[in-house]
């Protein structure tokens, strides 16, 4: 009998539908957008707490984006692996976590915008600071930079608690008061 719980269930008191993991990434961090991201993301009414710069290692690349080594197929003309290693292996992160209302997964992604920034809308994060579209990462053989992503569902921010905090780290997932408006959304600052 397994004592594994399904994926993104509540764990020993942690509801990853109150939680989301964000990942700033490397385009973010040159292009110094970071804090504006942040901002950003906690003015939609999310908490966002536990920030900590990362330098990714391979496998965090690779188990993030599980996705497209699965589909690499559809990438006839890439080596998937390859990409990921050149799009983040060595470089720099910042991850924190979001907490808020169950369903904060949905509400983030809508903030973000379209994965390809010349196709979000005006006002989400890629809509308003994005750079770069799908077609140049196609035209170039590689992935689109697109600033940041967020756990899309109870399961996905469980496997990026894992992948970028660490399954030991679990004290980092307190419950904390939920903001009842964006306008009382607070980030604390870096010391």
């Amino acid at each position: 009998m397994s004592r594994k719980p399904p994926s993104g269930a509540v764990v020993e008191g942690i509801d990853f539908d109150r939680w989301a993991v964000i990942l700033c990434k490397p385009d973010a961090i040159e292009r110094g957008l970071v804090d504006a991201v942040l901002e950003r993301i906690a003015a939609g009414g999310a908490t966002v707490t536990n920030r900590r710069e990362v330098t990714v290692q391979p496998w965090q690349a690779h188990v993030h984006y599980w996705d497209l080594l699965v589909d690499a197929d559809w990438f006839l003309d890439r080596d998937i692996p390859a990409c990921l290693d050149e799009a983040y292996a060595g470089r720099q992160v910042t991850v924190a976590l979001a907490h808020a209302e169950p369903g904060v997964h949905a509400r983030l992604r809508e903030l973000l915008g379209h994965f390809d920034p010349t196709h979000a809308a005006p006002g989400t994060i890629r809509g308003d600071l994005g750079n770069d579209s799908l077609n140049a990462a196609l035209a170039e053989k590689r992935l689109v930079r697109n600033l940041v992503h967020t756990s899309d569902d109870p399961a996905a921010a469980r496997r990026d608690f894992g992948t970028w905090y660490g399954a030991g780290r679990r004290d980092l997932l307190t419950d904390l008061p939920v903001q009842s408006s964006p306008a009382e959304a607070r980030l604390p600052r870096r010391p």
